[in-house]
Order: structure tokens, then C-alpha cells, then sequence
């Protein structure tokens, strides 16, 4: 798998692509595939909380265009919730939100064959917490890669 490679940025919490000698460089890994799975905003399901996302009533539940429904086929869908949880207090309860977030925007590698295994695991950081450390762990065959994302969101107190 091949792709146009991207940088994260934590501390502005954003994806820029990646340069060598001024060419654009290219990701024959996970990575990109990765960025764009989790920090591309989906579509906020009928049950979210979007005013918690945008800090007022909110009513722009996000997602991408290409995400429409054609033919009556089912899209699958890009992105992942996680910016729902952008002003979320500092909690247990946000981590665990943001563990099943991030397992269902990855999920299209286990069933697409990408991956055997996906492992995720999310940490509260910071004195006191402002941001999430994402880990994950895929596997392919007997290859393991692992990432670690810090998340600097805007985590209330």
C-alpha cells in the first residue's frame, strides 16, 4: 500500500504532507492510512453530543461528502468521531469514548485484511491531564508495528 506520506503535528493537532528535497515523499507503511482514519472528522452518529464538540447548540455533525449514500450501497465511512470529544472534560469515561472511537475508524483494516491484529490503547497525560496518548499496535503476519499518537486536545479540567 502506497501513499502520499504525512506528518503529525501534535502540538497542533494536525497532519501536514511530508517533503524530501521538494518532492512529496511516500508511505508504503501504515501510517497514512492511520492519519487519515482517525483525525478526518466522520459523520457524528443522531446520538452524539455535537454542542460538547463545538462548545455551543452545534448542529454541523461534519463527515465527508463522499461518505453520501450511492445506489443504495451502504459507504463506508471516512474519519473518525474523535472530534466529538474535542472539548470532553479529562476523564475515564472520555478515554474510554475515545478507545471505541478509535477502534471503530480502524476497523476497515481488520476487514479489509490490512491487518491480522489491531491492539489500542488510550492514556489520560499531562499534570493535570490536557491530552490523549494513543498506542496502537497492528500486526501483520509475524510483523508488528507500532505508533504512538499524542492527541493534544482541548481536554477540560
Amino acid at each position: 500500500m502506497t501513499d502520499i506520506a504525512l506528518l503529525w503535528n501534535a502540538d497542533e493537532g494536525r497532519a501536514d504532507l511530508a517533503l524530501a528535497r521538494g518532492d512529496l515523499r511516500l508511505d508504503d507503511g501504515l501510517r497514512t492510512a492511520i492519519l487519515i482514519s482517525l483525525f478526518s472528522d466522520a459523520l457524528a452518529r443522531g446520538d452524539d453530543d455535537l454542542a460538547q464538540a463545538d462548545g455551543g447548540p452545534g448542529d454541523d455533525r461534519r463527515g465527508w461528502w463522499g461518505d453520501v449514500p450511492v445506489g443504495g450501497e451502504t459507504p463506508r465511512r471516512v474519519g473518525s468521531r474523535l472530534w466529538l470529544l474535542r472539548r470532553a472534560k479529562a476523564t475515564e469515561g472520555t478515554r474510554l469514548r475515545a478507545l471505541t472511537m478509535v477502534r471503530e475508524a480502524l476497523a476497515w483494516m481488520i476487514q479489509d485484511g490490512v491487518v491480522d491484529r489491531l491492539d489500542v490503547d488510550a492514556v489520560l497525560a499531562g499534570a493535570p491531564p490536557d491530552r490523549l496518548l494513543l498506542t496502537l499496535t497492528l500486526r501483520r503476519g509475524a510483523v508488528s508495528e507500532r505508533f504512538d499518537l499524542p492527541w493534544a486536545v482541548e481536554l477540560s479540567r
